[in-house]
């Protein structure tokens, strides 16, 4: 092989390791859902590219109210859906949408897009 044959697959490999990692092995420590004056956990999320925070940490037994605001006109972010919950919300471009849920026992719950692409996770623990 030659150098820059070399070089090249080099590269090919670390933005394929990259890629993996960044989409399916990334791990967050999340975001804790803040405490409001009605007994809501509440968190904003942004749909835009994605959701941010895209990992967010309740506690089991007390209600839950995120905020969806939708920043982009793609068709896959126009839905999210919290399956486990059996919630889901249509987004329409730059409305704040509350998702109001109870979240049972410890353990971590899915919210994406309808396709599936666009990928939260809602981390519940214990009180």
């Amino acid at each position: 092989m030659t150098p820059d044959r070399i070089i090249v697959t080099v590269v090919g490999l670390a933005a394929a390791v990259g890629v993996a990692w960044f989409f399916w092995f990334k791990r967050t420590q999340g975001v804790a859902a803040s405490a409001v004056s009605d007994g809501y956990q509440e968190q904003m999320v942004l749909v835009k590219g994605g959701y941010t925070p895209d990992t967010i940490r309740v506690t089991a037994g007390r209600p839950v109210r995120l905020l969806f605001r939708r920043e982009e006109t793609a068709a896959c972010s126009e839905q999210v859906v919290l399956a486990d919950f059996g919630k889901s919300a249509p987004l329409p471009t730059g409305t704040v949408v509350p998702v109001e849920f109870m979240p049972g026992d410890p353990g971590e719950h899915e919210f994406t897009c309808q396709m599936g692409m666009l990928r939260g996770k809602i981390i519940v623990e214990a009180a």
